[in-house]
């Protein structure tokens, strides 16, 4: 997604992006050549780590029984007596037990992973500071032919490949498989002395942000406990922020020196290097380790992230779901079967509504809106913007496991719905021209912070949940690759359609796609919290 001056989120794991409107692609005429390395793709950030609460969160489906109504809504129907009999036996069951302290610890390891959040927004970010300055040392500025955003291009590839590396190596080989393309991309970078050298770089580090888009939330949300799993799993979309927070500030000498711009390449093989050390030493998911056979190295595991005292407990519940450890390793082709095209298409729907529900019109439009209310300080549009997302995502953290994925994602959507309307209004409505501009910013601010209050966090947290053992890792790659082409798709024809029925008319269907989206939720999506990863699966992909 393109950004404006300001810190701005890309919808889906994938970013809060800060571009410069006057030097990429904001304006209708600015060449081709800027737009190759700008930065499109990404989750959207502080609650999105990727702009990423106005309606009821009272409802905690979490709590109830764990029924066909409660998984996909009355409109579930089981395949077969075996399924249905799976879901009947889900009704009298209780969500997981809370467990006292144990004496393992699962936060270090989270931190490490989050080390590939952190790079997702970094590499995000860098670009937007830094692009003046390198495009005058290697001659882009009259370059017209750069072959379009190579960042979104890898970043599109290795969305898809970090699946198939996360079952046939593990999560945490896949980290440091990844580090590989993010130090290396960063390197070249850094000592381009040409367009192509940069094109590459950028190719190489897009492939690795793919890539740690699906595996971070993939790999928390399998080392977490059931209890605090999606309070974990929002820290994702905090440290993407983080990353493009970090590229912002190391951008700032480069008002006195014009070469900084290789040293803010040059800073994210540090972090990419931190990384592979860190998962070095880092426990393997004990779900992948089980679906293996590694049953020894499994226990290791969870007497790591756990404690001794918790590792034949969890041993049972992996062991229980059965299929998991029994069944071969999914293929592509199995994620499109009757069996699981449900929960897939869920996946691939959220990302598809986040991205359709306006986050590049309000990234686009940002710099205008907040001028128009009499902010002409950058500095001031992305503090402004920066708190509410922040804001958000704290919020988002500390219900995720009490509210549930599901209510947030229902109230986020309503919310975006309400903004984009009261965004339309304000371009259009004569009686409401004198508060147009304090309309607009309190508009812009209530979207990113509805997103970030779900839209931003909450995909990337359920879509592990919500898959299979054997099909998880390719199941997020899948909706993740479903998330970049959307982005890029969105961001090709923007402008054109702006151009052709104006922003208001865009921004009411923006609006009428957050309703959309509100309906989908309710009647699609699981709520998942307070049940592990073993009984959502049972629930959902019962035996054939």
């Amino acid at each position: 997604m393109q950004a404006s001056a300001y810190p701005s989120v890309k919808g889906g794991k994938i970013g809060f992006v800060v571009q410069n409107q006057r030097r990429v692609l904001l304006n209708l005429g600015e060449s081709t050549s800027r737009r190759s390395l700008s930065m499109t793709g990404g989750t959207a950030c502080c609650g999105g780590l990727s702009l990423n609460s106005m309606a009821s969160m009272g409802v905690e489906l979490g709590r109830t029984r764990l029924g066909v109504n409660g998984i996909f809504g009355s409109s579930a129907k089981p395949r077969s007596l075996k399924a249905q009999a799976s879901y009947e036996d889900l009704e009298g069951m209780v969500p997981s037990k809370q467990h006292g302290k144990s004496s393992g610890t699962v936060l270090p390891f989270v931190g490490v992973a989050c080390l590939g959040a952190i790079l997702f927004g970094y590499h995000l970010g860098v670009v937007n500071g830094a692009l003046e300055y390198l495009a005058k040392d290697l001659g882009i500025a009259q370059n017209t032919v750069l072959q379009g955003n190579t960042l979104l291009a890898g970043a599109t590839v290795g969305s898809f490949t970090g699946g198939a590396l996360a079952d046939k190596f593990g999560r945490t080989r896949t980290f440091q498989l990844d580090a590989i393309p993010l130090a290396i991309g960063a390197f070249l970078c850094a000592t381009a002395q040409n367009v192509q050298t940069m094109i590459i770089g950028r190719l190489l580090a897009g492939i690795g942000i793919g890539i740690s888009s699906a595996i971070v939330p993939l790999y928390i949300s399998e080392i977490s406990p059931t209890e605090i799993r999606g309070a974990l799993g929002s820290v994702n979309q905090l440290f993407i922020c983080i990353g493009i927070l970090a590229a912002l500030i190391a951008g700032l000498p480069l008002a006195g020196n014009p070469l900084w711009w290789r040293t803010m390449f040059g800073i994210a093989i540090v972090p990419s290097v931190l990384l592979a050390l860190g998962m070095a030493v880092s426990p393997e998911s004990p779900r992948w380790l089980v679906q293996q056979g590694k049953i020894s190295q499994a226990e290791k595991s969870i007497k790591t992230l756990y404690g001794k005292e918790r590792v034949a407990e969890v041993m049972n519940d992996l062991t229980a779901a059965g299929q998991s450890s029994t069944e071969s390793e999914a293929g592509w082709f199995d994620l499109f079967s009757s069996r699981y095209w449900k929960v897939v298409s869920v996946g691939a729907a959220l990302f598809l509504f986040q991205q359709l529900a306006g986050i590049n019109a309000v990234v686009y439009y940002s710099t205008s809106v907040f001028r128009s209310a009499g902010i002409a300080s950058d500095v001031a549009a992305s503090a402004l913007v920066g708190a509410a997302n922040v804001f958000g995502t704290a919020v988002a953290s500390s219900l995720m496991d009490r509210q549930g994925r599901k209510s947030l994602l229902i109230t986020s959507f309503a919310g975006m719905a309400a903004s984009m309307m009261l965004l339309s209004l304000s371009f259009t409505w004569t009686v409401l021209a004198p508060y147009s501009g304090t309309l607009a910013v309190l508009g812009t601010v209530l979207y990113v912070l509805s997103f970030s209050l779900g839209a931003g966090p909450v995909p990337a947290l359920l879509l592990p949940e919500i898959f299979a053992s054997r099909i998880r890792a390719k199941g997020v790659a899948l909706s993740l690759g479903m998330h970049w082409i959307s982005n890029f798709v969105i961001g090709l024809y923007f402008l054109s359609v702006v151009n052709k029925f104006g922003i208001s008319t865009v921004y009411l269907g923006f609006s009428a796609v957050c309703l959309l989206a509100v309906l989908y939720i309710a009647g699609n999506v699981v709520e998942t919290k307070g049940r592990s990863l073993e009984e959502i699966e049972r629930a959902l992909n019962p035996a054939t």
